[in-house]
């Protein structure tokens, strides 16, 4: 994916950033916004309440259009009354950095930004962002592809780990981090009016808090809000906090076949099973379908992910998996028939951290669904994850002063 500049806008106002006021979050008008098929191309139109720094890029492997934004609201906004062009695959917007907005528009065929320009009502104050879309031959698109750097936007550049290994196990609390999945942009899974972001933050902080009233425990969320957090960032938090374990939660749903109860994922290149690997592949596309352009990442995954053979890492894992699934049997579960499975999720690989994939239940089991959106059932299921860290924790202590010995 080339590195290349395609286009970049960013709007710092000038004399007209004195008099309007950016106090206040700009609003997306559904009225006056659609994007639309044009003679070889296609146009996108947004209203906004009032102005904001902007800027449009293209990005390939698949062919997208990102639009990012100071903090806009989406409220109303429906991205399928949004998409009236043949020439577009699909829209998701929402937040993705603090402070920070993202549109991505999937491109049914290469099309570069020809025009772009943002204009602002003197009397109602507001604003009207046209982007217009030209077809280009495939090559073209992928020369004037990529994601600009300019550091006015203030966006940090890519984190990587800290070379730090984690805290030896029982040294102080241990350190627990909390991997609500998808956010902002990203909504993952939904279902009968259930978001897996918002059910997987809820029961983060839910699991946070029980975990903390039960003493012995440091707990760090990868996210406390709604806003996107990539795959790399997630494990590179974990580094950061000397983290002993890993819990990245979720609530899917499959399309195809009969998934129910609770399933803990590790990490292996090859996946236990069919329905394993087309999760594993959901996942990690999720970077993708945000708008982050992933040129470079193998460099990044291979700094982090070091040796996946170690020898003593693996099998504390699976330990911790266990554990995991006796404790949510004892609670009362619903745990599947078949509930420690592997696969290649890229959001475990912290070589030295024991990390697991939890699916706490599947948004597409009526059962599971009913059990996800009560509160007693979420608690219960807290406490069997604390009773199981309680144990693992123990047993990990124990065996590591063995082999010291």
């Amino acid at each position: 994916m080339s590195r290349l500049l395609v286009f970049l806008l960013t709007m710092l106002w000038g004399g007209l950033a004195l008099a309007e006021d950016f106090s206040a979050l700009a609003r997306v008008q559904p009225d006056g916004s659609g994007i639309d098929d044009t003679r070889g191309g296609a146009r996108l139109t947004l209203t906004l309440s009032q102005g904001v720094p902007w800027r449009a890029y293209t990005l390939t492997d698949p062919p997208r259009l990102v639009l990012d934004f100071r903090e806009v609201l989406w409220d109303g906004l429906d991205a399928g009354t949004l998409d009236r062009a043949e020439a577009v695959r699909g829209v998701r917007f929402g937040g993705f950095r603090p402070g920070w907005s993202r549109m991505v528009v999937d491109l049914a065929m290469p099309l570069a930004v020809a025009q772009a320009g943002m204009t602002v009502a003197p009397d109602t104050g507001l604003a009207r962002l046209a982007v217009m879309l030209d077809a280009v031959a495939a090559e073209e698109f992928a020369a004037r592809s990529g994601t600009p750097h300019d550091p006015r936007w203030d966006l940090p550049e890519r984190s990587r780990p800290a070379d730090v290994p984690p805290r030896p196990m029982g040294e102080g609390p241990v350190v627990v981090v909390l991997d609500p999945g998808h956010g902002g942009i990203d909504p993952g899974a939904e279902h009968d009016g259930l978001t897996e972001k918002d059910l997987m933050l809820t029961f983060a902080r839910e699991l946070r808090d029980v975990l903390r009233r039960a003493g012995g425990f440091e707990v760090v969320l990868t996210r406390d809000d709604d806003r996107f957090v990539s795959l790399e960032r997630r494990v590179a938090i974990a580094h950061e906090r000397r983290a002993h374990v890993f819990l990245s939660l979720h609530a899917d749903a499959l399309a195809q076949g009969q998934a129910h109860g609770a399933t803990v994922h590790v990490l292996d290149d090859e996946a236990s099973d069919a329905a394993t690997r087309l999760l594993a592949e959901r996942h990690d596309r999720d970077d993708l379908l945000s708008g982050v352009d992933l040129d470079g990442q193998d460099d990044v995954v291979a700094g982090v992910l070091m040796d996946l053979a170690r020898h003593e890492t693996r099998p504390r894992t699976v330990r911790l998996a266990e554990a995991l699934v006796q404790g949510l049997m004892a609670a009362g579960g619903p745990v599947n028939r078949r509930p420690i499975r592997r696969g290649a999720f890229s959001v475990l690989k912290a070589a030295d951290i024991p990390s697991v994939l939890i699916e706490v239940g599947f948004l597409s089991s009526p059962r599971d669904a009913a059990n996800l959106r009560d509160p007693a059932w979420r608690m219960a299921m807290a406490q069997g994850m604390r009773d199981a860290l309680r144990a693992w924790a123990d047993d990990d202590i124990a065996r590591s002063a063995l082999r010291r010995q």
